[in-house]
């Protein structure tokens, strides 16, 4: 059995890419990156006792943090630009 290589492809180089705040601009997001075949993973952030009760414009409002490829990050960057739902993070 042979030795796969690689070498120039961007294998597991998962980053976290945006945060959306709620459940109707994460299936927006999802929408965008299914339609341009970009993979990703959304997790859900739980707030914590103290952000529920400094942040209360946001009790009950969905966090989801957004994970996609290396690789494809400027592509998925140009795609949701004009989108206000997503909160760019480190990347």
């Amino acid at each position: 059995m042979a030795a796969m290589a690689f070498n120039s492809v961007f294998f597991n180089h998962e980053i976290p890419f945006c945060k959306v705040y709620g459940v109707d601009e994460k299936e927006k997001l999802e929408k965008i990156f299914l339609k341009n075949g970009i993979s990703f993973c959304m997790k859900w952030q739980k707030n914590r006792p103290w952000e529920r009760f400094w942040n209360k414009d946001f009790i009950g409002e969905s966090v989801f943090t957004v994970h996609i490829n290396e690789a494809d990050r400027n592509r998925a960057k140009d795609l949701i630009a004009d989108l206000d739902c997503a909160a760019f993070q480190l990347s």
